[in-house]
């Protein structure tokens, strides 16, 4: 057989095999968020809380941490007309809110005035909290979207729904965006938007709920990083529960995921 025939053919055989392989890791995919416009003027009260359910469990990404996996209160579950009144009642509270709308707008905007206990950032004695403020980067809330999920809240459980429907809106300004999150512009904004400071040492924080990430990249290649935040329950390091949602990487589009890996992998 001519050499060049078998050049061909062993570098034809070696794409292959790196093609099997590549096939064999873990594949995410990050898809452009569909925009999804309001029409304010044709806005229902039924249309406002489910508009406040969609951002509560998108854009706003609260179900990454208020979840049943013990990293922040279960909003979800809980009765949180009630639940609000009996933290703001708790001697501990420092807040001006007065009712539940109040208090749940001061929690999403100033998240560390009322740290419920157990639940703050490990060695401030819960008075700061790892939850981001929700109107700042990366979130980017808007006050019709956080209107929006307090009428959610309220809502779910039969509550009473306090918060107004929106109406000051300028007639010629243009439709709210409403679920469509905003993509992280660096590794930073990436571990604050998905919580990662919430569980595990990283950046300013000293949680010790999952294993330090300060040093990751000095007993982990970028790639088991990746396949630890895409697979976060294939390989669980002794003396930690396997709490991490196992849809993590799904939440977080292709740029987000590799800014974060490079950002670990470089940390030694």
């Amino acid at each position: 057989m001519p050499t060049i025939v078998k050049v061909l053919a062993f570098s034809l055989g070696l794409a292959l095999v790196f093609t099997g392989i590549a096939n064999l890791l873990p594949q995410v995919e990050g898809q452009a968020p569909e925009e999804v416009k309001v029409d304010i003027g044709a806005l229902t009260m039924d249309g406002f809380i489910a508009l406040g359910e969609n951002i509560f469990k998108n854009k706003g990404t609260c179900t990454l941490c208020h979840n049943n996996m013990g990293r922040a209160p279960n909003i979800l579950e809980l009765e949180m007309n009630g639940t609000c009144e009996e933290r703001m009642a708790d001697e501990r509270y420092k807040g001006a809110a007065s009712d539940v709308e109040g208090y749940l707008r001061e929690s999403m905007l100033d998240p560390s005035i009322y740290v419920v206990k157990g639940y703050g950032k490990k060695g401030s004695n819960d008075t700061q909290s790892p939850m981001p403020t929700v109107n700042k980067a990366p979130i980017h809330l808007s006050d019709i979207e956080i209107d929006a999920v307090i009428a959610f809240i309220q809502a779910k459980d039969g509550g009473d729904v306090t918060v107004a429907l929106p109406t000051d809106v300028p007639a010629a300004a243009p439709a709210v965006e409403a679920v469509a999150p905003t993509i992280a512009a660096t590794a930073e904004e990436a571990i604050a938007k998905f919580g990662c400071s919430a569980c595990h040492a990283v950046l300013d924080s000293v949680a010790e709920v999952g294993p330090s990430l300060k040093d990751i990249g000095a007993r982990s290649s970028a790639q088991e990083i990746r396949h630890s935040i895409v697979n976060p329950n294939a390989i669980v390091v002794d003396g930690f529960a396997p709490i991490m949602p196992p849809d993590f990487a799904d939440r977080m589009m292709a740029k987000e995921l590799e800014m974060m890996v490079e950002f670990l992998a470089q940390s030694k």
